[in-house]
């Protein structure tokens, strides 16, 4: 079979498998409700969705390409699809197999363009590591190029053979099976189907241009180059083009081998801590982060051996940044607020932080939501992954029966640049949890929400601060203001001389004056209380010093009633 058929063969084979469980999807759930029978697809809904995620399972094993992208890539995505689909597609990375590394090699020396011998001094046939878009051998530099860089292990990286008419065909596929769904109102209204597909697309074609890869291992360099803690493989750009990467070989210690950790003297436990903290550094701080820290590509590198003056020293090393997030400004807000309302076990907060955030359409009733995430916290709000397992199973199946339509019933998606986060953020905790079964992740959130809460209260003091200045201003040019007016009327500038206008016009000055006495009172007041925390000293001055409008206005109407004002 010419290449051209197999693509064909592909294609086809793609749109197919769709086609059958669309239209099974469509039989069990819509034709058979409609005629009253939904109980019947209701029994059986667990075990369909199960049996279409194993059969998916083979074929993407089978086909390998993006069909092992699209897998992992929707395993994450929690609002699309059940636990029982996404928990299918686990894993599917580890099933690749491997390609024959003559057409590894031909296709790294028709990259490079010359033999592999005159590239590197020797390269390991057998692979380190095997993935859907590309494989990785371990090399050797050449003495020339070894004394030009610096290094002398490599790993280099090619991409399988064919990858880019793969990755062709399997998103014109995915394209149709957008268009299909997004003609079902079901699916219409919860997800933007055809936006979807284009968002792994996106993400798919980055990862097959290693420039693009090499580009981003530099900046996230740059961007931890004053961090002891992480390392970054040094790229040769020498050996590199946009399907040959050749990086510093940096294998160590990897994240989730316990022993091996614990053998090295480190405490897995303290590794699971600073790993935590490290990605929230990525995405809180930097806004630009590793998307795709599964275990295989981040090690632990010890710098030194045990010694009686402590604990060796030892730094992560981040390997694979095909896959890699920004988080925009306003994004940054958003999850901002998400995490100071999580922190502050707020409901009410984390719902408003969701809706900025646009996982929420604005559209959205959330009143039973705000109180289903009430009671969450009240229930479960601070407990870890190990104090969860020991609650009663009867209690998450009471609150999933009490709140579950209510949040099923909600328009809700994540929103373009989310779902790398909510995917980095799902893979970090579950990479804490299994180093340090203890693991809380609320111990990780909390000290970053503290700091964040600090520094937007220090925010609104300034705010304060500010509105308490302008006031200040605005009264102080009142009375110029209010001589200024008095000049016109007695120069006859402004020709009223009606007793009840004059009176009303004090009548108003009065007010002005108290109204602002009273704002003045109110801005000090707060602003004193909010620093006080952090400044006690000019905290308590503001809160003196706001007794002195409070006075005013409250003293300004005694005097105000006694003259019949």
């Amino acid at each position: 079979m010419t290449d051209d058929a197999l693509m064909k063969a592909r294609y086809r084979r793609i749109t197919r498998f769709a086609a059958r469980y669309l239209v099974q999807a469509w039989w069990y759930e819509l034709f058979l409700p409609r005629f009253g029978l939904g109980w019947i697809s209701a029994r059986g809904r667990t075990r369909r969705l199960e049996r279409i995620a194993q059969r998916f399972h083979v074929l993407a094993v089978d086909l390998g390409g993006l069909m092992i992208k699209v897998g992992q890539f929707m395993s994450s995505r929690l609002d699309v699809l059940p636990p029982s689909i996404t928990k299918q597609l686990e894993g599917l990375q580890d099933e690749v197999p491997a390609v024959p590394f003559a057409q590894m090699r031909a296709r790294a020396e028709h990259e490079l363009g010359m033999p592999l011998e005159r590239a590197f001094a020797s390269v390991d046939e057998r692979p380190l590591a095997a993935a859907s878009l590309g494989q990785a051998h371990r090399a050797v530099l050449t003495d020339a190029l070894a004394d030009e860089t610096g290094l002398r292990a490599v790993v280099l990286k090619i991409q399988r053979p064919d990858i880019d008419r793969i990755v062709d065909v399997d998103l014109r596929a995915l394209r149709k099976v957008g268009v299909w769904l997004s003609k079902v109102a079901l699916v219409r209204d919860r997800v933007d189907m055809p936006s979807l597909v284009e968002e792994f697309a996106v993400t798919s074609l980055e990862e097959i241009d290693y420039l693009h890869e090499a580009a981003n291992s530099e900046r996230f360099a740059a961007d931890f180059g004053g961090e002891d803690g992480v390392a970054v493989p040094d790229v040769v750009w020498e050996r590199t083009t946009r399907r040959v990467l050749t990086l510093e070989d940096v294998s160590a210690i990897k994240i989730n081998d316990v022993d091996a950790l614990r053998a090295a003297g480190i405490d897995p436990s303290e590794v699971a801590a600073r790993f935590a903290a490290v990605m929230f550094d990525q995405l809180f701080d930097d806004g630009f982060f590793h998307a795709d820290p599964h275990p295989g590509n981040v090690f632990v590198t010890p710098l030194s051996s045990s010694t009686d003056a402590g604990p060796p020293a030892w730094r992560f090393t981040f390997i694979d940044f095909g896959m890699m997030g920004d988080v925009p400004p306003g994004l940054r807000r958003g999850l901002r607020r998400v995490l100071i309302a999580a922190a502050s076990r707020d409901g009410k907060g984390l719902v408003d932080g969701i809706r900025d955030v646009g996982v929420l359409l604005p559209s959205a009733d959330t009143i039973q939501l705000e109180r289903a995430m009430t009671q969450l916290f009240s229930r479960f709000g601070g407990m870890g992954f190990a104090e969860l397992q020991e609650v009663d199973p009867r209690e998450f199946r009471a609150f999933a029966i009490e709140f579950g339509d209510v949040v099923r019933a909600l328009p809700f998606q994540l929103p373009e640049n989310f779902l790398l986060i909510v995917r980095a953020m799902s893979l970090t905790s579950g990479m804490c949890s299994s180093l340090d079964p203890a693991f809380n992740i609320w111990d990780a959130v909390e000290p970053y929400a503290q700091r964040l809460i600090r520094e937007e209260s220090g925010n609104t003091a300034q705010a304060l601060v500010r509105e308490v200045g302008a006031v200040a201003a605005v009264t102080a040019r009142l009375p110029r203001r209010a001589d200024n007016l008095i000049s016109r009327l007695e120069e006859g500038s402004l020709s009223v001389e009606t007793p009840r206008i004059e009176r009303r016009m004090r009548d108003l000055e009065r007010m002005v004056r108290r109204v602002v006495s009273s704002v003045l009172f109110t801005g000090l007041l707060i602003g004193g209380v909010l620093l006080q925390t952090e400044q006690a000293v000019f905290g308590t001055i503001l809160m003196v010093v706001s007794l002195a409008p409070l006075s005013h206005a409250l003293l300004a109407g005694v005097v105000a009633r006694r003259n019949g004002a």
